[in-house]
């Protein structure tokens, strides 16, 4: 598939409203991408576990309008929201050349997340992705042919319009494991993620995610402003090499059951993002002293124990808890004992890993 694929050639122009909806999670990466070109092409592949409960639930209501010119507005959690309106205006300038019924419709988007907006889950990825999910469902109904889809084009050009709003958006249209970013070892794209589908091993199935929230602040850096310190970076050709070569090894991880090298990848991948982010000008810390404290407890459980239990990090300081679903109660009981208090406010989520984004209207 090329971007000129995704462009909508020819579609109804009588429709005068309707009203859909969507619900898409949010996503976990495992292989970490740090980096991207023009147009929201990543410098590295990445592969990520989708999340089951963290998900953002959109609808989108559109009415025929007269004018030339994007209309919107934004309701979050009920309330007009104006903050989220200038990302929406790039996104829509972004994504115009392939849905050109943009302009043709004044649109409400009302959203809402099942996790707390001060939480520090990253959601412009499920916020971004279901909202392309909707814009997709208005282009089916809109769309006079048919008959060049191929099977995976609905999924795909929403992966790949999810993408020109938020990079890890693109990841969160399917589960539960989907790779983004060209690599030769595996099926993937720099346009849109695709799902793993090689026969991944019973001991990553249904696998488990409690996310610690060390720090609920907004980020001193933002993830914008960190991946364009990438350019020029001086360790950053050796960092995209090794993504290539642990995404790789990652693949047959997945598959063989490896839980030992699991773990190595995992935390190894982690660990580096946040190397990448230590070693840029200008340099930038996003971990909290709580989160070192979180990551040398597991450590140290996981010796004791011979769990399987990891961690992995997001841009931030807030600790991802990954684990085999056979080990949830004694995890969790780790958890409630030992980790709680370096959380803020006690507060932590259970997740587990999903299927995908699903249609509601």
């Amino acid at each position: 598939m090329t971007e000129q694929d995704f462009i909508l050639k020819d579609y109804k122009t009588k429709v005068e409203s309707g009203k859909v909806k969507w619900e898409s999670p949010s996503n976990i990466a495992l292989v970490k991408y740090w980096g991207k070109r023009e147009n929201q092409i990543p410098e590295n592949p990445s592969i990520s576990f989708t999340l089951s409960n963290c998900k953002t639930i959109t609808t989108l209501s559109y009415q025929k309008k007269e004018g030339n010119d994007f209309s919107f507005n934004v309701i979050f959690e009920g309330e007009n929201n104006e903050a989220f309106k200038p990302k929406i205006q790039t996104f829509f300038e972004r994504i115009q050349t392939y849905v050109p019924f943009l302009r043709d419709y004044h649109f409400t988007i009302e959203t809402s997340n099942t996790f707390p907006h001060s939480s520090g889950i990253a959601s412009s990825a499920s916020g971004m992705s279901a909202l392309a999910l909707c814009l997709m469902s208005i282009e089916e109904d809109l769309r006079t042919d048919h008959s060049d889809h191929s099977e995976d084009y609905f999924s795909q050009k929403a992966s790949f319009l999810a993408r020109l709003g938020s990079g890890s958006a693109c990841r969160s249209i399917e589960g539960e494991l989907v790779v983004w970013g060209n690599n030769e070892s595996t099926e993937s794209s720099d346009l849109f993620g695709v799902r793993f589908t090689e026969d991944t091993h019973s001991n990553f199935r249904d696998y488990q995610d409690a996310i610690l929230l060390v720090d609920k602040g907004e980020k001193q850096v933002s993830s914008t402003v960190g991946h364009k310190l990438m350019f020029g970076h001086p360790f950053a050709e050796k960092r995209f090499e090794q993504a290539h070569e642990n995404l790789s090894e990652l693949k047959d991880v997945l598959i063989s059951g490896n839980f030992k090298r699991f773990i190595e990848i995992v935390e190894s991948e982690a660990l580096t993002l946040h190397a990448m982010m230590m070693t840029s000008m200008p340099y930038f810390i996003l971990m909290k002293p709580n989160t070192l404290q979180i990551i040398n407890k597991i450590w140290k459980f996981r010796a004791e124990t011979g769990s399987n239990i990891c961690f992995t990090l997001d841009a931030g300081a807030n600790v991802h808890v990954l684990f085999p679903k056979a080990e949830a109660d004694k995890v969790y009981e780790f958890i409630k004992t030992e980790l709680v208090a370096y959380c803020q406010n006690g507060h932590y989520i259970c997740d587990t890993v999903g299927k995908g984004a699903k249609k509601l209207v």
